[in-house]
């Protein structure tokens, strides 16, 4: 009997058909990585810090034999089945956001995982020069990080690569992720003082566009209320006011 079979809801339903292939702990959040781009497995692995790397082969594994996915020299692509998931993990997204997606909890708030995040979505590519630099500082991690963008080719450096810096960024990791994933706007975290910026002209003047943001934060951003979040704290961190639909 097929393994995987002993695992299966065993309903004649397309619905417990779908959750037979995705429906697995890890699985959709896999698929959300290979949908925004990721196709390597150490790249889908930094993205996936909780998830180890033995499970990470076993999902990966799954959805292949069930057609989502295709591993060709040493990437992993999605199928027409694969691609076809696109508006259903958006659709959770859009859920998400209406309805569960408040304040993050402290054990959600990952500076290093963010910073992966990030420099997956970073454009430099309208500004001038070969190689763009930068650098982020956190308030409440002592950790540093650096993101060094070479011909289009950003890389994650955990120690000072010794290069000239473009832009600093300052915040404490609450605010960042929400900047990233549009619970508050860029200007409004530079206006208020959450977020700083320091460094080249062409940088700050053009942050919103050069940053990026998560896919989902346009999403978000739909959920969220217009006037200026509440800020608290030395560290500045941001609480944005949820919008009345949202359920407390």
């Amino acid at each position: 009997m097929d393994a995987r079979r002993t695992t299966a809801y065993r309903q004649y339903c397309p619905i417990s058909r779908a959750l037979d292939v995705l429906g697995d702990r890890w699985s959709l959040l896999i698929m959300r990585d290979l949908i925004v781009g990721t196709t390597r497995f150490n790249d889908l692995a930094r993205g996936l810090p909780s998830l180890s790397r033995s499970l990470l082969v076993k999902r990966l594994r799954q959805l292949e034999r069930a057609g989502v996915l295709e591993h060709v020299d040493g990437r992993y692509l999605l199928t027409e089945a694969g691609r076809d998931l696109e508006p259903v993990i958006f659709a959770l997204a859009r859920w998400g956001a209406q309805w569960s997606f408040e304040d993050p909890h402290p054990d959600e708030l990952d500076a290093e995982l963010l910073v992966w995040w990030l420099h997956s979505r970073l454009d430099t590519s309208d500004l001038p020069g070969p190689r763009h630099v930068l650098h982020l500082c956190f308030s409440d991690d002592l950790r540093q990080y650096w993101i060094v963008v070479e011909r289009g080719v950003a890389s994650v450096c955990r120690h000072d690569p010794g290069l000239g810096v473009n832009l600093t960024l300052s915040s404490d990791v609450s605010t960042l992720y929400q900047v990233w994933l549009g619970r508050m706007p860029v200007r409004r975290a530079l206006d208020c003082g959450a977020l700083r910026a320091e460094g080249l002209s062409e940088w700050t003047q053009r942050l919103p566009t050069i940053l990026g943001l998560s896919p989902v934060a346009p999403i978000v951003a739909e959920f969220e209320e217009l006037p200026s979040a509440v800020t608290s704290g030395a560290a500045g961190r941001v609480s944005a006011t949820p919008t009345p639909a949202r359920r407390g």
